[in-house]
């Protein structure tokens, strides 16, 4: 299976939500309970919260496919390909967990699991730590969806990463491994233009998220 798979799946929720309208109104709830630290430039919250998760959806497979290009162009693929495949069975083949999310907040589930394990790869790893390449904008992202998945079940899907990246890459040697020529594929053009896309997907939907104000439940 293929990013174009996951964008066919994808097509096929929003389709399913424009007859329903059960995900917008699922995030007028939600938007009723975010904790302070997340507030809108907008007097139309559920809508910008929409928009935001739709593009944090659809950049799902945009990563798959810069990380797949970034990979060959270096020399790389066979050690992305296992963290590729997981991230693509988030969508293709989900867990039985999230058997009864069948429209776009299943898939907001999915792409939070997919954002989470690169993440956590780019965590786990020596070359990439030092690289800056996930901004801090993508994590602001990956909280403001774990506020909308909610606690404790948003917890549970951040367990379930931690030990698909300890399955995948769990010797200390992965630490380690010099994928500077990774790195620099990824500062390349096509790279910059996703990083920019999804390091103001916040600001472009009128969220602001900050921090240091963060309340746990």
């Amino acid at each position: 299976m293929t990013p174009k798979a996951v964008l066919d799946i994808i097509d096929t929720a929003r389709c399913r939500e424009a007859r329903s309208g059960a995900f917008l109104r699922h995030l007028q709830l939600r938007a009723q309970a975010l904790p302070t630290c997340i507030s809108f430039n907008s007097r139309a919250p559920a809508s910008c919260l929409f928009q935001f998760s739709v593009e944090y959806i659809e950049t799902a497979p945009r990563l798959i496919h810069a990380v797949d290009t970034c990979a060959r162009d270096a020399g790389h693929e066979g050690l992305f390909t296992p963290f590729l495949d997981a991230a693509v069975r988030f969508f293709t083949n989900p867990s039985v967990l999230l058997s009864h999310y069948i429209g776009l907040d299943g898939l907001l589930i999915s792409a939070y699991l997919c954002h989470r394990l690169m993440e956590d790869m780019y965590d786990n790893n020596h070359s990439f730590r030092r690289s800056q390449l996930v901004d801090l904008e993508a994590t602001r992202a990956n909280l403001l969806v774990h506020e909308l998945i909610g606690e404790p079940f948003a917890n549970e899907l951040d367990d379930a990463v931690a030990i698909t990246v300890r399955q995948i890459a769990g010797s200390p040697d992965y630490y380690d491994l010099n994928l500077d020529p990774f790195v620099a594929q990824a500062n390349n053009a096509a790279w910059d233009s996703m990083r920019q896309y999804w390091e103001n997907l916040l600001v472009r939907n009128h969220i602001r998220f900050t921090l240091g104000n963060r309340r746990r439940r």
